[in-house]
């Protein structure tokens, strides 16, 4: 039993990309959802589709990879906010990755949004993890 969803789906990205897979196979729940569909606005992933496999539901993430020795686009993956110790941030808190060369997932009253887009609304929320 897996007690933090968004953990495991991180985990399971970073050692997919690791290893070079071209999928990666994550327990679909409203949450990871919303963060793929985050991570294929932003281009860190190709695409994913959702699949009903012996009763739960899925998500098939592929993976991208770029350049001539086929390195995986996702460098890194770190959480923020655990179900131990939620870290809020407001508007004007709201952190840049790498130079505005990654980005923050936050849970904001508007949904799942990226530091960019939050920052355009002018609304914090909880620090999720950053991705570059």
């Amino acid at each position: 039993m897996v007690n933090d969803r968004i953990s495991d789906m991180l985990t399971r990205i970073r050692n997919a990309a690791l290893v070079r897979h071209k999928v990666v196979l994550i327990p679909s729940t409203k949450v990871n959802y919303q963060i793929a569909k985050v991570l294929r606005a932003e281009g860190f992933i190709k695409q994913f589709e959702m699949v009903k496999k012996e009763g739960n539901k899925y998500l098939f993430l592929h993976l991208k990879y770029s350049g001539r020795k086929q390195s995986s686009v996702i460098t890194g993956l770190k959480r923020v906010s655990s179900p131990g110790l939620r870290i809020y941030v407001s508007k004007n808190e709201i952190p840049t990755i790498l130079g505005n060369q990654g980005i923050a997932v936050l849970s904001t009253s508007k949904g799942i949004l990226t530091n960019f887009q939050a920052k355009k609304m002018g609304i914090g929320g909880e620090l999720l993890c950053y991705i570059w």
